[in-house]
């Protein structure tokens, strides 16, 4: 990891990290939703993106605080994760599946970081394209694809003058389509 995350340790998730990881992510997201909005992240990040998208993901861990009682083994507290996976139907494209980043971290280049390890993943496996999706609703986590060079892709319907697919992830579940050449 840069300088700036010394203390921190980048490794790749594998099917232990899995409920974890949904842990994290439901406080991350502060509960939204509920139990309807848990239950939803926990079927976009279901075990199998762990046992089989683990070599082209990678996870930030941190040491975790000591307990109470003191005990300051090699406990991890997970900081950052990125699964993405190497398109398997389209040989020069990849695509990020799910980011997360610890609140308490988010503004001090974390994410680009994560990106930027993954562009390199897939340019070292001759892919040329990068894509992600998010709601149109997200204003954050379009205004990070787009800092980081993803352009929005045609879509027939808009939000916010941004071009929207309709019913991508299912109906009523709109979302932006991201393209990123390499």
């Amino acid at each position: 990891m840069p300088a700036p995350w010394r203390h921190l340790r980048l490794r790749r998730p594998g099917p232990a990290d899995h409920l974890p990881v949904l842990a994290v992510v439901d406080s991350w997201w502060g509960g939204l939703g509920g139990a309807e909005g848990a239950r939803q992240r926990a079927l976009l990040l279901p075990r199998l993106m762990f046992q089989h998208f683990g070599a082209s993901s990678f996870l930030v861990t941190s040491d975790a605080p000591p307990s109470a009682d003191g005990h300051t083994g090699r406990d991890e507290r997970i900081v950052a994760f990125l699964i993405g996976f190497l398109s398997p139907s389209k040989p020069d494209e990849s695509y990020i599946h799910f980011v997360g980043i610890d609140p308490a971290e988010r503004g001090r280049g974390l994410g680009a970081a994560l990106y930027e390890r993954f562009f390199a993943y897939s340019r070292a496996h001759g892919r040329s394209v990068v894509r992600a999706i998010t709601s149109p609703q997200n204003t954050g986590s379009y205004a990070f694809h787009t800092r980081m060079g993803f352009v929005t892709e045609p879509g027939p319907k808009e939000f916010d003058g941004k071009p929207v697919q309709p019913d991508y992830d299912g109906p009523g579940l709109d979302r932006l389509s991201f393209r990123k050449d390499l």
